[in-house]
């Protein structure tokens, strides 16, 4: 099937030819649904604490960072702004020239109320010969978007989120990536540093590298601590190959393979090469300016601090275990941890004789942990929390998205439209095992759990493998808690009018 032309090609991504023919077998076999026990709920998979909780939660992350470990502040960041942008380009190619719909409208009725007004005029001025105010009275709008989208203005259009200015302070507008490093100082730091990592495209790194130089000494000088900040782009050995629609590889008009980016599961990768204890994760656009902040630092400081309590524990049964001195008595209460706090289950338990129980658990106490924060569920795209079956017959806590569930499972469509809770993308994870060594993360993801998309090249169908998802299948056999967080503490941006949102907005 593969030339040597091929084989090349494939060898210079740091693939290998066996990959991708287990990759062409996805395409041909499809993904299994997963088998759902139900969603999670408050009191059955997700925790609420209680004030007292919450307190001594966040006393415990204080302490274990006190005590010198690492930590990082991880943030997928490569993600363009076009879809942010979707409504004003609509808008640029319509047959009309005044803002027709709704949004046109709104944008249109607030544009002094963008962080990026002060840029955008000035793009206006010097391509215009006019600001914004006076362009718009003459009726010349689209010549405003033009300068907030197009190469010659603000090229918003073609930038990442993590570059555009999102928050107005008095005296500057500030990026999402700024938002981030304030995050990282009050909630991620320690021994004096903050680590912050951002996941960035090759096309843009530059631009992220020169924002990071330039606000880096002030941020620094405000909070008193020494930022360590690195970048990283998706490997090319975590693409996939796209194929035909009779599941036969796809070629370009030069007769070469064509691979696409594995979707953010192949950030897994990029999580994996970072040395810390604990990281942090969340998506460059929920943020919030300084006012804002102090819930987003007291829930963070919570699922932090549940987490290292949760890890204690699990690396004191690990030991037990390996001492061999435990007792059928302690194999109980590790069973009881196993399930009530890490709502891990598996039938047919109480029948195992104890060394078989003994491998059990420890199979299931010695990976990586997450604490997942998820909010009430409010109408959003995305994923939920959900109590699935493994594949060795075990229950556990998921995230799962849409794409996983059997949609014509009348039982399991109700579970995920009656769903209490969304998947914000909110996560402190622990890395490494009790003797200190760090988990290969690409171990513990389920290659059963990616999906299929239909897309286009060059004006030809062609279909498109998406790897596990990072907070999804590439997670999944980790152990995992979910933490019930405020509305307050999960702001994303996914139209540019969501920047209007009195939570993006200065205060009045």
């Amino acid at each position: 099937m593969f030339s040597k032309e091929d084989i090349q090609q494939i060898e210079q991504k740091g693939m290998s030819v066996a990959q991708i023919e287990a990759q062409l077998e996805s395409f041909r076999k499809g993904f299994d649904f997963l088998k759902l026990r139900g969603a999670a709920a408050v009191g059955d998979g997700i925790l609420a604490p209680t004030e007292d909780e919450a307190e001594a939660y966040i006393k415990a992350w204080n302490d274990y960072k006190a005590e010198g470990h690492t930590i990082t502040k991880f943030v997928p960041a490569s993600g363009a702004a076009s879809r942010m942008f979707k409504n004003m380009f609509e808008f640029l190619d319509a047959d009309y020239d005044t803002p027709t719909t709704d949004f046109e409208k709104a944008f249109f009725a607030h544009i002094h109320n963008f962080a990026f007004f002060d840029a955008l005029n000035d793009a206006c001025f010097l391509n215009e010969g006019k600001g914004v105010d006076a362009l718009l009275e003459e009726g010349n709008y689209k010549e405003v978007v033009a300068n907030m989208l197009g190469a010659d203005g603000l090229n918003y259009g073609q930038l990442p989120k993590g570059l555009l200015q999102f928050h107005a302070y008095n005296d500057c507008a500030k990026t999402p990536v700024e938002e981030h490093l304030t995050e990282a100082a009050l909630y991620a730091s320690s021994r004096g540093e903050a680590d912050v990592h951002f996941t960035v495209s090759s096309e843009h790194r530059q631009l992220f590298q020169e924002l990071i130089e330039r606000v880096l000494p002030e941020a620094q000088e405000k909070h008193k601590i020494t930022y360590n900040v690195s970048l990283s782009e998706q490997k090319p050995s975590t693409d996939t190959i796209a194929v035909n629609m009779d599941n036969t590889p796809f070629r370009t008009s030069d007769g070469k393979l064509l691979f696409r980016p594995g979707g953010h599961g192949a950030l897994i990768e990029n999580l994996n090469d970072l040395g810390s204890d604990i990281v942090f994760i969340k998506n460059i656009d929920n943020v919030v300016p300084d006012r804002l902040k102090p819930d987003t630092v007291f829930w963070k400081q919570v699922i932090a601090g549940l987490l290292v309590q949760v890890q204690k524990q699990v690396f004191a049964y690990l030991r037990l275990l390996d001492s061999g001195k435990y007792s059928h008595d302690d194999l109980e209460d590790i069973i009881r941890f196993v399930r009530h706090t890490l709502c891990l289950d598996m039938p047919g338990l109480k029948n195992m004789e104890d060394a078989e129980l003994c491998v059990f658990l420890r199979s299931k106490l010695n990976r990586p942990i997450r604490v997942c924060g998820v909010v009430k569920n409010v109408g959003e795209p995305g994923g939920g929390p959900f109590q699935a079956y493994n594949p060795d017959g075990s229950i556990s806590l998921q995230i799962l998205e849409s794409s996983q569930i059997d949609k014509n499972n009348e039982a399991y469509m109700k579970m995920f439209t009656q769903g209490t809770h969304f998947n914000p993308v909110d996560l402190v994870c622990a890395v490494r095992n009790y003797k200190g060594e760090k988990f290969n993360l690409p171990d513990y993801v389920d290659p059963a759990t990616g999906f299929i998309s239909s897309k286009s090249k060059d004006g030809k169908e062609l279909r498109a493998l998406e790897l596990p998802g990072l907070w999804n299948g590439a997670m999944s056999n980790w152990s995992t808690l979910m933490v019930e967080v405020p509305l307050t503490t999960f702001n994303p941006v996914k139209t540019v009018n969501d920047l209007l949102r009195p939570q993006h907005q200065p205060e009045a």
